[in-house]
């Protein structure tokens, strides 16, 4: 039995020279317009939010960054108070 796969339209008004430069990219590539476009809008969509997970650091956040690495600061008293609590729970289970 074949599996049905959902699918969903999109419908864009664009210019008669847009529409022309499409369809000569997806002929050079043997491609039709709508596999041509799919294909393109999919790669942009990807781009665009592998780029959006990037963390980008200023130059001065990267040297704190990399300070904070190399010499970090001691633990609160908040932190070493919830450690202790921690150890107290892990060895009471």
């Amino acid at each position: 039995m074949p599996t049905t796969i959902a699918t969903s339209r999109l419908e864009a008004r664009i210019s008669t020279d847009l529409h022309a430069l499409l369809k000569r990219a997806a002929e050079v590539q043997g491609r039709t317009m709508t596999d041509f476009v799919i294909s393109a809008v999919q790669e942009a969509a990807q781009r665009a939010i592998e780029q959006s997970d990037l963390m980008r650091l200023s130059l001065a956040d990267q040297k704190c960054f990399a300070d904070a690495l190399i010499s970090p600061p001691q633990p609160a008293s908040a932190l070493k108070r919830a450690f202790e609590h921690r150890k107290r729970l892990v060895r009471s289970e």
